[in-house]
């Protein structure tokens, strides 16, 4: 079947039970409303809107950072990329799995013990606090923008196949709704809300894998030999398939794209804002310890499944029908769900394809609403508090700013996300976290564990690295001089990797290094010493 008939017969199959898809979309919303507006009933202070009152568990923090970190990205865009590239394709999952070490061993119990709200709070305690913050706060709301780009592409290309929607304005509008809902999220909601509704979206995520999984494996009699077999076979590629060198490897250039990519993935989740803002939510640190290890056993088990959704779309798809779908496999998932129930034409099939439509746009709005509340918390925190007004807002004018930035943030992603709409979700995702591996993971590091490190030490780390990120990304393939570029018809690339990790993270770190030992200041040992007596005890905690 081609891949025209097979998109026709998708959005066909889709038509015919729109009723039922829209109302699925609609029972989320509606409940995911509710619950946020009960949320907002009880945030009443700062430590409410900001960190949840930290009166969450650290089991029920693990759900809700695996809500949080298993994005559009982790389910749409790596099943695509398994069932694109296979062996090649899975290296994403390993990359994000092995990136919560990280998180774990070096920063979440020290950063839990030793911030407040924001990670501005964590630089400031041993710094010049306006010039710190301000940099922690741009560079806050950067890597958020990058993410909530990537979330937005992912939301117009799901619900426009969907509903039918195929014109540009209706496509916009759906991104604009995405828009809307996140703003309300956090705004009533602040971060109680938000964490309710990343708790309920994993359970939703991980039973619609599990569900997709098992049937797999059932059309297979459970050997996952012959999974494998039939994907490499049926992908054309055969043993090539199941083996590295697809997508990466072929020549030097692709070597060290995958090595940049790997780096970013790795070092980027301990830098990334809105699972930082995470550890705060619980009150104590070994509950954050114990939020993360929940994380890592949850997200593990969802990225294992990715091998059956990938490998599954490839052996039981065509893959002229999933590029014709999607160019960059976001499909994938929902296509699989339509085949494994039974087909287009199936009641089955289209039950299966609204369900797990309607969860991959809760995780959507879920993650969406998480990277908000980190920008404006970040705005209100950081940048309106402590430096606009020198510390002198009160509770309640902080909070003002905070929900007022939320709607100019909300306002941003949708005029970026409606021109993003055609770009490769994954890809997007990889970018946030090499910003984000650049120019905060290097000065929190050195904040937490480096005795001599100074303000000119961070300002040059968090700039250096953001601006070298972004800088390097702007002359890449992803922007230009590509068929799959974001101006396809301009060139002005000379960068030639797609990820810029392997040259901005280490530069991330030797800036820091290089402007603490060129620093004219000397850092304070008694402030060092505070600050490690509470990152490593807790002693003084908030």
């Amino acid at each position: 079947m081609s891949g025209a008939h097979h998109l026709t017969t998708l959005a066909a199959g889709a038509s015919e039970h729109r009723p039922l898809i829209i109302t699925l979309f609609g029972l989320f919303v509606v409940a995911t409303l509710i619950i946020t507006v009960w949320a907002g009933r009880q945030t009443r202070g700062a430590a409410d809107f900001y960190a949840g009152g930290r009166q969450f568990t650290g089991f029920q923090n693990g759900l809700a950072i695996s809500g949080d970190y298993m994005s559009a990205a982790s389910f749409l865009g790596i099943a695509g990329a398994i069932a694109l590239f296979g062996y090649d394709g899975f290296l994403y999952s390993i990359g994000f799995l092995v990136a919560w070490l990280v998180a774990l061993l070096l920063v979440a119990e020290p950063l839990r013990n030793s911030g407040r709200y924001t990670m501005g709070d964590v630089l400031a305690y041993r710094m010049r606090q306006r010039p710190v913050r301000t940099a922690a706060g741009t560079s806050t709301i950067v890597v958020s923008i990058f993410y909530l780009l990537a979330q937005m592409a992912g939301a117009g290309v799901l619900v426009s196949l969907l509903l039918g929607i195929t014109s540009d304005g209706g496509k916009v509008a759906v991104v604009a709704l995405v828009g809307v809902l996140m703003i309300v999220y956090v705004t009533i909601g602040g971060m109680k809300g938000t964490t309710w509704v990343q708790m309920i979206k994993a359970v939703l995520l991980i039973a619609g894998a599990l569900l997709i999984t098992l049937l797999v494996l059932v059309k297979f009699n459970f050997n996952i030999s012959d999974l494998l077999g039939k994907a490499a076979e049926n992908s054309g590629q055969g043993v090539k398939f199941l083996e590295p060198g697809l997508k990466y490897g072929k020549d030097p250039t692709s070597k060290l794209d995958f090595l940049s990519l790997g780096l970013a993935l790795v070092l980027g989740t301990a830098g990334l804002p809105h699972i930082l803002i995470r550890f705060y939510t619980v009150p104590t640190a070994q509950a954050a310890r114990k939020s993360v290890l929940w994380a890592i056993g949850i997200i593990g088990g969802f990225y294992l499944m990715t091998i059956a959704l990938g490998f599954g779309a490839a052996a039981l798809l065509d893959r002229a029908e999933i590029i014709k779908s999607n160019k960059a496999g976001n499909t994938a998932a929902p296509l699989l769900a339509q085949a494994v129930g039974g087909g287009p034409d199936s009641t089955g099939g289209a039950i299966l394809l609204a369900v797990i439509s309607a969860v991959a746009f809760a995780t959507i709005l879920a993650v969406v609403a998480g990277l908000t509340l980190a920008s404006s918390s970040s705005f209100a925190h950081d940048l309106y508090v402590n430096v606009i007004r020198k510390g002198e807002a009160t509770e309640k004018e902080e909070m003002r700013a905070a929900r007022w930035s939320t709607v100019v943030i909300g306002a941003v992603a949708i005029g970026l996300g409606a021109l993003a709409r055609d770009l490769n979700v994954a890809g997007l995702v990889a970018l946030a976290f090499a910003v984000a591996a650049s120019a905060n993971l290097p000065t929190i590091l050195y904040s937490l564990f480096w005795k001599r490190f100074t303000t000119q030490g961070a300002l040059w780390s968090i700039y250096g690295g953001l601006i070298s990120a972004v800088g390097l990304v702007l002359f890449s393939p992803v922007v230009s001089g590509k068929p799959t570029s974001m101006f396809k018809d301009a060139d002005f690339f000379w960068f030639p990797l797609e990820n810029p990790g392997i040259i901005s993270i280490p530069l991330g770190f030797l800036l820091g290094w290089l402007g603490t030992v060129l620093s004219k200041e000397k850092a304070d040992p008694r402030k060092f010493a505070e600050l490690e007596v509470r990152s490593l005890t807790g002693t003084g905690a908030h």
